[in-house]
């Protein structure tokens, strides 16, 4: 249903652009109601324009930050056409309907920005007026047009000439889409300001030739003792690492987590925090080089004294001992964290094609309790615990995944391949370059086994015990093979792919 504009609201904070607008609307005899500013900018055009004050008879109080609130306003923007009782109802109050509603909203991101800007300039610019107006318009699009940002001036304007003073409902619809948009963007930049958050450029994003941000308060979460800015790469990794680190348990052993690329190259469970380290760099200390390095335990003069003979990017630990952080900024650009809480979203975001994915956390932590043993050969009470280790790591990781490890170390992984037996294969690989043997130890898959193929894999290398989430529908073959050749095989009917 195409609608003829006969009135128009307009109250805007940017005026460019807007004057060839409103000779349009003169020239098509609509009737234009204004406030302040743009009141007189129109008027300084020589066109008629009637105020709001005078219109509802009530004038803009309280400096300004009441103007537009007010039935006759809102009655005339939110009156259904096609309802007899709301013309009835217009009639009755003398309100006017509104065809046309061009109002954007006061700049509060940029002067929060402002560094200049104070805490009541700020509060100044949480627009009222023009969000209600705009939500308004935009909830009755089917019979109202809302215009709320100077970008869609241009789309209007060709709109309204093409169509000699009509609007299209595709076209009302569409402007009513935009309009939330930047309602929605709008209040949570308020709520971000409110919480300590604001929208910080980074050095770069993840190559030199993008731009990056950061939404969001590390202060929060963190205190920097050193180094240099946190890069976008390392925020990325900082939370793999601290992702994976919370689900281990800190309270009687100490977990050592080294992260590449988002991915975890060494990770072990310890006594104490100098022990899993070295555990842990053992894992693969070629990838060591330049990672993001994380405990949940306090750093100790030992610990540092290893820690310092590696490059890294980042370290995050809960304490320092005293001494260590003197001994840690012999290197200045290394950045040191401390951090007050592990603090996650509770939904996941993700931009695809022309939209936005968004899901659940993944926060199921397996345990003995959900684990479902599907072969005769059982595994010991050590193993089992290898068994959980290694999922919580392959959790974590790149889908598809394998993970190996023994004795609460991480002995390997395959990361992110097309296959599972590539991704065994990887795992394998590159455990014998660095040296472990695999006989005897325990390995987890991020999804179930469509074949046996893997587990015969994982046979012929020294892997006594398998978790995986199961749901093939070849699972007996896997578990028949098994039962052949004494491997223990553990079912958790959890899936964790990480895309």
């Amino acid at each position: 249903m195409k609608i003829k504009i006969k009135s128009a609201l307009i109250s805007v904070f940017h005026k460019d652009g807007l004057e060839d607008i409103i000779k349009q609307l003169h020239a098509n005899n609509v009737q234009i109601y204004s406030t302040g500013g743009t009141q007189k900018f129109i008027e300084e055009m020589g066109i008629p324009v009637i105020s709001v004050a005078d219109y509802t008879g009530f004038p803009e109080i309280l400096d300004g930050r009441v103007k537009t609130l007010h039935p006759k306003i809102f009655g005339g923007i939110l009156a259904r056409r096609d309802e007899v009782k709301d013309e009835v109802e217009l009639g009755q109050h003398q309100i006017s309907e509104l065809d046309l509603v061009i109002v954007d909203l006061y700049p509060f991101e940029q002067t929060v920005a402002d560094k200049n800007a104070s805490n009541q300039d700020k509060i100044e610019k949480i627009d009222i007026g023009g969000i209600s107006l705009i939500r308004a318009t935009a909830k009755n699009f089917q019979f109202t047009t809302i215009i709320s940002s100077k970008n869609d001036y241009k789309a209007f304007l060709n709109e309204y000439t093409q169509n000699k003073g009509v609007v299209s409902a595709e076209f009302r619809k569409q402007m009513a889409a935009n309009a939330f948009e930047i309602s929605s963007n709008y209040d949570a930049a308020i709520k971000n300001w409110f919480k300590g958050e604001s929208t910080k450029e980074l050095r770069y994003g993840e190559n030199p030739h993008q731009k990056g941000f950061f939404n969001g308060n590390l202060d929060e979460i963190f205190t920097q003792h050193q180094g240099k800015e946190i890069s976008y790469n390392n925020i990325l990794d900082m939370d793999s690492a601290l992702s994976l680190l919370a689900d281990f348990d800190s309270s009687n052993e100490s977990t050592f987590i080294i992260v590449k690329h988002n991915n975890a190259c060494g990770v072990a469970t310890r006594n104490n925090t100098y022990n899993a380290y070295s555990e842990a760099l053992k894992c693969d200390p070629v990838s060591a080089f330049g990672g993001v390095l994380c405990t949940n335990t306090a750093i100790d003069i030992n610990t540092a004294t290893e820690l310092n003979k590696l490059f890294f990017e980042v370290l995050i630990a809960p304490r320092f001992d005293a001494g260590t952080l003197e001994l840690l900024n012999e290197k200045k650009n290394r950045i040191i964290l401390e951090f007050k809480d592990l603090k996650f979203v509770n939904n996941t975001v993700r931009t695809a094609l022309n939209g936005t994915l968004l899901q659940e956390r993944n926060n199921f932590i397996d345990s003995k309790e959900n684990l479902s043993i599907r072969t005769n050969t059982l595994a010991n009470e050590e193993q089992i615990e290898d068994l959980l280790f290694a999922l919580k790591i392959a959790k974590h990781t790149k889908s598809n995944t394998i993970v190996l490890a023994k004795n609460q170390q991480l002995l390997a992984s395959g990361t992110g391949q097309t296959s599972r037996v590539d991704a065994l294969n990887q795992a394998i690989d590159k455990a014998s370059r660095f040296g472990f043997n695999l006989n005897g130890c325990a390995m987890a898959s991020d999804a179930f086994f469509p074949f046996p193929d893997c587990v015969e894999i994982a046979d012929k290398s020294g892997v006594k015990a398998i978790i995986q989430p199961g749901g093939s529908m070849r699972d007996q073959d896997s578990i028949d093979y098994c039962n052949n050749n004494d491997i223990a095989m553990y079912f958790t009917g959890i899936r964790h792919f990480k895309h």
